[in-house]
Parts: C-alpha cells; sequence; structure tokens
C-alpha cells in the first residue's frame, strides 16, 4: 500500500491506465476499418458484418473512442484471418525490407536533409508519389510529426537504414495519432519557456519548397483533416501534452504553413486543427504564445489573418439568429480562442510595462450577505471576470501594453461583430460561464459599439435590480418606492447642491448610484428624458473646469485639462468630477471633457509614466527627451540637481526634492534615468495623489462592479466618456428629424446639408459644439446622434440658435443659399456662450 501512494507508482498506474486504454480504442478502431475476418459476424460495429456502413478513418477514429466510453462488443480476429495475414506478413519482409530504401516507406519522422533527398529523388524520376505519401504519412501522426524537424537532428540518412518489424501496429497507431505512446519520450524540460526543440527556421525552409508543388498542398490538407481529430481526442482524454511538452511542436510546425488561409484549409482542415488547439492547456496556450511573440511582424500577423480569415469566411457562409447563434458555431469560437494566442504574442513582442501598477486596487469582497444573494439572484449582479485565465499565466495584460506590434483594431473582426446578440452574449457572460461561450471574454475581437451594448446591457439590469430592490424595501418598511436617482439642484448652486445630495447618497445608500439619473432644476417644469440630465452635466462640468476655481490647468497648446496639485478646493470637489464621469457612462450620456490619456490609463490601474507626459506635459516631455539623449557633459553642460521647480496656484515657485537632499546631488549621465524617473513619478503620480485618488474614488462608486476595467482599454473609456474624433456627417444627415414645417425635401434643408458637407473638419466641430455641446460623436458614430432641426420663423437677420440638451437646431427660413451660410458661420464661431440655451 505504501508504494501505490508514492508519486512515482501512481504516475505509472496512470500511464498503465492510459495505455490500456489506447490499447482497446486501437482495436475498436481496427474493428471499424478492418473488421474481424468472420464472413458470419453479427456485430453491428464490425467491418465484417453484412449491415455495416463502411467508415473513412476519421469518422472510424471518433467512432472507436465512443465504443471505448460505452464499452461496446468487441470481436476477436477471426484465425483463418490471423493466420492468413501472418503468413503474408513473413512471406513479404524480406521484400519490403528491399524496397523500404527505394520508396522511403520506413521513414516515420522527417528532417529538412529527409526532405532535400526525397524532393531530389523525386525530381530526377519526374514522380511525386513518394513524397506525397512520405508527407501524408508523416502529417497526419501526431507522433511522427511532434518528432519531426528537431534541432539537434541533421542527418537525413540516420532514418532510412532501420526497417519496422511489426507495421499493422504502425499503421494502426498512425491512424488513432498515438503521441501518448512517446510518454516522457523527448520532453523538453527546458527553463526558457520560449524555447522549444522543433527547428522553426528548418521549418520554414522546407514549406518553401513544398508548397510550390501542388500534389504536396493536397496531400497537407487531407494529413491535417485525418490528423486534427486525434489530436482532439489525445487532448481532451489523455493528457498528452502535461505528459510530453514537446505535442506543442505540432501546432508550431502545422501553423508555419504560409497557405492554412487559402479555401483549401477554410472548409474542414483548418476548422478542425483550430478546435485541436482550442483544447490545449492554458500553459501550453500560454507558452505557444511566448513562442510566437519571438517571430517578426509578418509571421505574427499571418497567424493572426489566417484565423481572421476563418472567422469572416464562415461568418459569411452562415446565417445566425436568435435561435442559431454564433456563439454556438465550433470553429468561430475555436478561432477566436486561437486569436486570442496571437492577441497576446502581439503584446508580449510591442512595447509592454508589466510595472508601475496602481497599489490601492480594492477589490475585497464583503462577507455581508446581500439582498440578491436571498433572493438566488447573486449570479446576476456578481462581478465580470476579473482575469483571463491566459492573461494570468503570461503575466501580462492588454493594459500594460504601450504599443502592440499589431495594432489593436486590426484584432477587431466586423462580420464578427454584425451578427454577434450581445443581450444573448452578455448573459453567457454573467450567468453561463461555465457551459456557453462569450464573446466578452474575448474583448479584443468586439469593437467599442459592440461592447458598449454590453456594458449597456450590465448597466440596464443593475438599474432594473436596483428598482427591484428598492420596491421590495418599500413593501417591507411602509415606504413610497424610489427608483431613481433623483437629483433636485438650483442652476445657481448647481455644484453646492449636487455635492450635497450625491455624498448623502453615497454615504447612506451607494447602490442607489446604479439607479437610471433622474434631474429636476428647481422651480422649472419638466420631465427628464434625457435632455435635463445631459444640461445638468454640461453646467457642473463648466463650473468645474472653470480656471477660476483652479481644482484644473489648462494647457493652450494642448487644449487638455490636468490636475492642480496646489489646488485649494477639498476633495469632495474632485469626488465629484469622478462621479459625472462614472454617471455618463453609466447613464449613456457624453461630455465634453478634455484630459490627456494617461487619466484613463490611471483610472485603469496603471501609474503615469514617462511616455505619457507626451501628450499630458508636452513640453516636459521634449526637454526630459532631449536630457536622455545629449551626448555632451551631463552634468557640466546642464548643471542640474535633484531639486525640481514648479510654480503653485499664485504663480509662485515651489520646490521639491526628489530624492533626500536632492539639491546636493547633481544629474549625471550615469543617473539621468532615475531624475527622469522620479520627475515623471512626481508630476504625474505623487504631486496631485489627493486629488486623483479621490477622483477615482468617485468613477469608482459607479463604475466598480461593472465590466468596464475587463472589457475595454484606455483609449475606449475616452472614447465612451467623450465620444469618437471621427464624425460622419452623412450619417447624421439619414438620421436627423424635422420639425415646424420642414421636412427633407425643404429647399432650405438641401441648402443646409449642401452647407454643412461644404465645411471644413473644423466648422464641423464647431458646429457640433453648437448643436450636441460637444464636437464629438457619440460611440457608434453621428449616426446615433439624434439631432432635430426646426422651423424657427420665416426669413430673417436672427441667427440659428440650438438646444444642445436635446440636439435641436432652430433655424430660421433664410431666403438664400448664401445668406443661410453667412448666418450659420457667424453663429457657430461666435455664439458660443449666448446662442446656446
Amino acid at each position: 500500500h505504501t508504494s501505490l501512494n508514492h508519486p512515482t507508482s501512481c504516475l505509472n498506474i496512470s500511464r498503465r491506465n492510459r495505455a490500456a486504454a489506447k490499447h482497446l480504442i486501437e482495436r475498436y478502431f481496427r474493428q471499424l476499418t478492418d473488421g474481424c475476418g468472420n464472413g458470419a459476424c453479427t456485430n453491428e460495429f464490425c467491418a465484417s458484418c453484412c449491415d455495416f456502413r463502411p467508415l473513412d478513418n476519421n469518422a472510424a477514429a471518433a467512432k472507436a473512442l465512443e465504443l471505448f466510453k460505452i464499452n461496446a462488443k468487441l470481436c476477436n480476429p477471426n484465425p483463418s484471418k490471423k493466420d492468413s495475414d501472418s503468413s503474408a506478413n513473413e512471406n513479404s519482409l524480406l521484400d519490403s525490407k528491399m524496397s523500404d530504401r527505394e520508396n522511403f516507406s520506413d521513414v516515420h519522422h522527417l528532417t529538412e536533409n529527409t526532405v532535400c533527398t526525397l524532393l531530389s529523388s523525386c525530381e530526377e524520376e519526374g514522380d511525386y508519389s513518394a513524397l506525397v505519401r512520405v508527407i501524408g504519412r508523416v502529417f497526419s501522426n501526431a507522433e511522427s510529426l511532434m518528432k519531426s524537424f528537431r534541432k539537434d537532428e541533421h542527418n537525413a540518412t540516420e532514418n532510412l537504414d532501420s526497417t519496422d518489424v511489426d507495421k499493422q501496429s504502425e499503421e494502426t497507431s498512425e491512424a488513432m495519432g498515438a503521441s501518448s505512446a512517446a510518454a516522457g519520450e523527448g520532453a523538453s524540460n527546458m527553463s526558457d519557456p520560449c524555447e522549444v526543440t522543433v527547428d522553426i527556421c528548418a521549418v520554414r525552409r522546407v514549406y518553401d519548397r513544398l508548397l510550390t508543388i501542388d500534389q504536396v498542398e493536397a496531400a497537407l490538407v487531407n494529413a491535417i483533416i485525418y490528423l486534427t481529430p486525434n489530436m482532439e481526442l489525445d487532448l481532451e482524454y489523455l493528457d498528452v501534452y502535461d505528459t510530453n511538452p514537446d505535442y506543442l511542436n505540432i501546432f508550431i510546425i502545422v501553423m508555419e504553413n504560409s497557405n492554412l488561409h487559402s479555401p483549401e484549409y477554410l472548409e474542414v482542415a483548418l476548422p478542425q486543427f483550430c478546435k485541436a488547439m482550442s483544447k490545449l492547456p492554458v500553459a501550453a496556450l500560454a507558452r505557444l504564445s511566448r513562442v510566437w511573440s519571438k517571430y517578426d511582424l509578418p509571421h505574427i500577423r499571418r497567424m493572426m489573418e489566417t484565423f481572421q480569415q476563418l472567422i469572416t469566411f464562415t461568418v459569411v457562409s452562415n446565417e445566425y439568429d436568435g435561435e442559431n447563434l454564433v456563439n454556438d458555431d465550433e470553429t468561430v469560437v475555436a478561432a477566436t480562442q486561437c486569436l486570442k494566442v496571437v492577441f497576446y504574442a502581439s503584446i508580449q513582442a510591442g512595447d509592454v510595462n508589466v510595472e508601475h501598477n496602481d497599489d490601492d486596487e480594492d477589490d475585497s469582497e464583503s462577507d455581508e450577505l446581500t439582498l440578491h444573494e436571498m433572493l438566488g439572484e447573486e449570479q446576476l449582479y456578481k462581478k465580470g471576470p476579473r482575469v483571463d485565465p491566459l492573461e494570468k499565466e503570461l503575466g501580462v495584460r492588454p493594459l500594460d501594453s504601450i504599443k502592440p506590434l499589431i495594432p489593436f483594431e486590426d484584432f477587431i473582426n466586423e462580420s464578427l461583430n454584425e451578427v454577434v446578440e450581445m443581450d444573448k452574449d452578455f448573459t453567457f457572460f454573467k450567468v453561463n460561464a461555465e457551459t456557453k461561450f462569450s464573446f466578452q471574454t474575448c474583448p479584443f475581437i468586439l469593437n467599442v459599439v459592440t461592447k458598449n451594448q454590453g456594458l449597456y446591457y450590465d448597466n440596464r439590469i443593475r438599474m432594473y435590480s436596483e428598482r427591484r430592490l428598492t420596491a421590495l424595501y418599500s413593501m417591507v418598511q411602509g415606504q413610497q418606492p424610489n427608483p431613481y436617482l433623483k437629483l433636485k439642484v438650483r442652476r445657481d448652486h448647481i455644484i453646492d447642491d449636487a455635492l450635497v445630495r450625491l455624498e448623502m447618497i453615497s454615504m447612506e445608500n451607494p447602490s442607489d448610484l446604479k439607479k437610471q439619473l433622474f434631474v429636476e432644476f428647481e422651480g422649472e417644469q419638466g420631465v427628464d428624458e434625457g435632455g435635463v440630465s445631459k444640461e445638468f452635466f454640461q453646467l457642473v462640468l463648466e463650473e468645474i473646469f472653470n480656471p477660476d476655481i483652479g481644482m484644473f490647468t489648462y494647457d493652450d497648446e494642448t487644449k487638455l485639462f490636468w490636475f492642480n496639485s496646489s489646488s485649494l478646493e477639498n476633495e469632495a470637489q474632485y469626488t465629484l468630477v469622478g462621479l459625472v464621469l462614472g454617471l455618463a457612462i453609466y447613464n449613456n450620456c457624453i461630455l465634453d471633457v478634455h484630459f490627456p490619456m494617461v487619466v484613463y490609463r490611471k483610472l485603469l490601474g496603471k501609474k503615469g509614466t514617462y511616455l505619457d507626459l507626451s501628450d499630458s506635459h508636452p513640453a516636459l516631455f521634449q526637454s526630459l527627451k532631449e536630457l536622455l539623449e545629449y551626448t555632451g557633459n551631463v552634468e557640466t553642460d546642464m548643471m542640474l540637481t535633484f531639486q525640481i521647480s514648479h510654480t503653485d496656484l499664485f504663480g509662485s515657485p515651489v520646490l521639491h526634492d526628489l530624492k533626500e537632499d536632492g539639491e546636493q546631488i547633481p544629474v549625471t549621465k550615469e543617473n539621468r534615468q532615475e531624475f527622469v524617473d522620479l520627475y515623471t513619478d512626481y508630476i504625474l503620480n505623487t504631486s496631485v495623489e489627493r486629488q486623483f485618488k479621490a477622483f477615482k474614488k468617485g468613477f469608482q462608486m459607479v463604475t466598480k462592479e461593472s465590466p468596464l476595467k475587463y472589457l475595454f482599454r484606455p483609449e475606449e473609456v475616452e472614447m465612451l466618456i467623450c465620444g469618437s474624433r471621427k464624425l460622419d456627417f452623412e450619417a447624421l444627415e439619414k438620421t436627423t428629424d424635422y420639425d415646424g414645417g420642414y421636412s427633407k425635401d425643404s429647399q432650405i434643408i438641401k441648402d443646409f446639408w449642401e452647407t454643412i458637407h461644404s465645411f471644413g473638419e473644423e466648422q464641423k466641430r464647431l458646429f457640433l459644439q453648437f448643436t450636441t455641446g460637444t464636437d464629438r460623436a457619440p460611440v457608434g458614430g453621428l449616426g446615433k446622434l439624434k439631432m432635430i432641426i426646426a422651423k424657427n420663423g420665416s426669413d430673417t437677420d436672427r441667427l440659428p440658435t440650438s438646444h444642445t440638451c436635446f440636439n435641436a437646431l432652430l433655424l430660421p427660413e433664410y431666403s438664400s443659399k448664401e445668406k443661410l451660410k453667412e448666418r450659420l458661420l457667424k453663429a457657430i464661431t461666435y455664439a458660443k456662450g449666448f446662442g446656446m440655451l
């Protein structure tokens, strides 16, 4: 008993079990393909039975596993067949030994030299059939392919002098993809995770020669079709990668085929290959991603395009609807999971910074039993998956990427985005994650519009949830339910009123922040259908970003705001700004705010670094860049120390030591990088720590439990809050409504759109700012913006006016196109502050 508990004994037993299982599966396979030899056999699962329908090798391999699982009837081989086979084998053994050398039938794995020898022989004879046979045999067998193109093998003849004695056993093993027979053999125990035993350069040279021969191409396609179902079974049931990590060589070799994206592979071979690859354990996928990250751009891009091509080809070849979801398409799902491996390879191959993470992330879970848990609804309202398993294994996140090798946008598949049903996908993401695939687990493939739909469903479900809970509490406590986040404010005290109300809510019942916002201005009638909330956001931001208040500094060159490190305002004001940004996302409202990208990176958990200065503090960035690149004597020429100076709110200089006794420490060529890092950290992090912490706290009050951080990159969060810079006025024209007597066929409306389309980019932005309160388009483009053009009297010299909170333009019916253009240009250029109502 003691020895059985020993790990080595357990391992041997599991290997023996696997070997026994494999032997039985091979017997079933032989029974399905060759039969038992008994002409009177009645076993419906035997090829010798008169009622048996013949199967190809692929179908037989899958059926063999199925029969093994149900312990189906297994025939005994017919003695007469066995005897005749044995006799035939003995008689032919000598002949086969003589002919093996000529037809290369004893080649069971490949080296570059073997292929060259084969090619030379075939070219001499003008017949490629021997090469086709060898390629077909090796590429259809997992064990053979795994042993091929090893770095330590350069001898073409090493395999040509051996003779295989047990041909029948060998052929059966090949048919079943018997890779586990090589348990532990040649396993790579290398410390470098990017190190593999396959010679990738040799594989590429071999493919360069082979892919010019049509017959070989066909053999490769058929071999992959034959190989992959067996690999899928090996990975799913036999844990072959854990037994032998060199199993990864198969995927590396196959993916070097530069023709995988062509139609011959897209129908069957590549889908099956992707399904097998998706069965690899996470550790294997991570290793594969690291290996690919060492490739150069063309090779990584080719693999990315191969998987993208398969997804697109499959999506456009099928029709999906509410019953037939793309989430249930095995090919699309497997190809997306394979694309994820390339996505992380691209991140690792680019500029990446896994350090400089914010340490104050509070991911602690409460022990308190929530009402959702008592109602059995906690699944729907739990946090989204916090960490992707592959991401965790690799120790790198998209957020860590400064610049990936392949742009993030290239991984988005628009065809897929058109057919994915986000309401269903969201449910899979939140509730059925174990049984159903959600594309939100691979957010890189989704565009911002699609991901925003997912966020919309998350927000709406939370709002609905809070309404239900409010109604439930009210019934218990006998109070009137309040299903909205109601803010009643005075226009002339908007900041104070909003601060007091939101502060009370955040302390007493922070979950109220997840209700739908409903704003009411004191003394004014009106129902908030979105317009009043938008006006509230605009007024709050206008006041808070007023330079006279001093909460933020404004850069005239970049037209961006930054936190004022010497602001006298209390933290509650900054918390309010963060809350407003969170509420805007939550209530699907875009804001006219102008922050550098580092603000959004910091909101998602990264600290500001030197490269972030390029858009937040461009002048300082240029100075520090020149310091780092200076070739002269830094100490004597620059005369810098580790003490820096900046101005406070009143323009007075403030000295700060980057290190203790910084004034006494000169900046030299040796320590200039440290100086730049400390200077950057002070400007972007420590000097504004109090202000930013409060700002982030407000933002997280609303967004903490949403999948925002999981789904969106910093630039996408900026787009959610501020809208898109891309302006498509054709789309805006198609969706605009008309009121007061105007229609799309009115002459002035035709003149209006001709005028707008003739404007330059800057004039178009001014018009958008004038009409909607922001110069950006909502997520999804201007077509999502519901603009109204209403008639505002007959011909007049009055300028057009607008109601920005309703995206409404009030346009008089001017007598000519020229007058319309002149009046409109004057309004959008000079009327800011009094033309917008």
